[in-house]
């Protein structure tokens, strides 16, 4: 059972970024179309991620195991960021279904969903994870423990990753 709430550490940044270019059109879509019911499978995607990784993600099994592998090689980045990335995206997605379906306020939700477009956007096209970014953040004011992720934690680690491409 903790192997199906397990989040994959490394995770391959290709299909993180295949999974943002999903989550970009799909926001586009219902900020272009009005159709609000498609923040259901988007809030369910990015819930499934944060608990499982892939596992029960529709959406990121593909990403994983389908659309990533013909990509190229495996380009492995920190696990725990992208989880707080999800997250993020969790508690937005979530957010605007709330308001859109529930309090009928389509405006706030709309509001909500620009916030994916940079964040979305930006992890789409050049793989630059606001969330993650986030992450490092809340690590270097030590409100998330360095323990949580060494590689995010000590930049010396990513210089020499970077320097050997």
């Amino acid at each position: 059972m903790s192997s199906l709430f397990a989040f994959p550490n490394p995770v391959n940044e290709k299909a993180a970024r295949t999974v943002a270019t999903v989550v970009l059109t799909t926001v586009v879509l219902v900020l272009a179309t009005g159709w609000f019911w498609l923040l259901v499978p988007l809030a369910y995607g990015f819930w499934a991620r944060v608990a499982t990784g892939p596992t029960l993600s529709p959406l990121g099994w593909a990403a994983q195991n389908v659309i990533a592998p013909r990509l190229g090689a495996r380009r492995p980045v920190p696990g725990p960021p992208k989880r707080f990335a999800q997250l993020l995206g969790a508690i937005m997605s979530t957010t605007a279904l709330v308001l859109a379906l529930v309090a009928g306020d389509h405006r706030a939700a709309e509001i909500v969903l620009v916030l994916f477009l940079p964040a979305a956007g930006l992890e789409s096209v050049f793989g630059y994870c606001l969330g993650c970014k986030a992450f490092g953040l809340l690590i270097r004011a030590g409100l998330v423990p360095e323990t949580m992720c060494a590689e995010c934690a000590d930049i010396s680690l990513r210089l020499r990753s970077t320097a050997s491409r």
